[in-house]
């Protein structure tokens, strides 16, 4: 079975890199990344069922730690959040938000599967 994991950043060059090295791991991708996404992206997640989510912080309208909190108001889906913003206090609050792992920007792709994997596995294994 492949998980499917939906992204939602506003920077359409890591997502593509992000999309095409995922899917070279047997993920199935969506992306959102156009200006007003912070909405679609939020309308879209609750529309269809994902594994995980990967979501970035700073974008235009509404901001990660927006999305986050209005995903977390229905849903307990994994959250992975990726931000330029990597003070301690930003990570801080989006763990304690509910999002599952927090990776600063510029991260490794190779870091990020790892973390994808290990939220993976917990899921699986609580849902046992």
């Amino acid at each position: 079975m492949t998980n499917h994991i939906f992204i939602i950043d506003d920077d359409p060059e890591l997502t593509d890199l992000l999309k095409e090295f995922l899917e070279s791991h047997n993920y199935h991708i969506t992306v959102f990344n156009d200006p007003v996404k912070g909405v679609n992206g939020l309308l879209q997640a609750k529309q269809i069922s994902y594994d995980l989510v990967i979501l970035d912080i700073m974008m235009p309208g509404m901001d990660g730690f927006q999305i986050l909190r209005k995903i977390r108001e229905s849903s307990n889906i994994p959250i992975i959040m990726l931000s330029a913003k990597g003070e301690v206090s930003d990570r801080v609050v989006g763990l304690e938000l509910g999002a599952d792992d927090y990776l600063p920007k510029p991260f490794e792709p190779q870091e990020l599967l790892a973390r994808i994997q290990s939220v993976l596995r917990r899921v699986l294994a609580s849902n046992s």
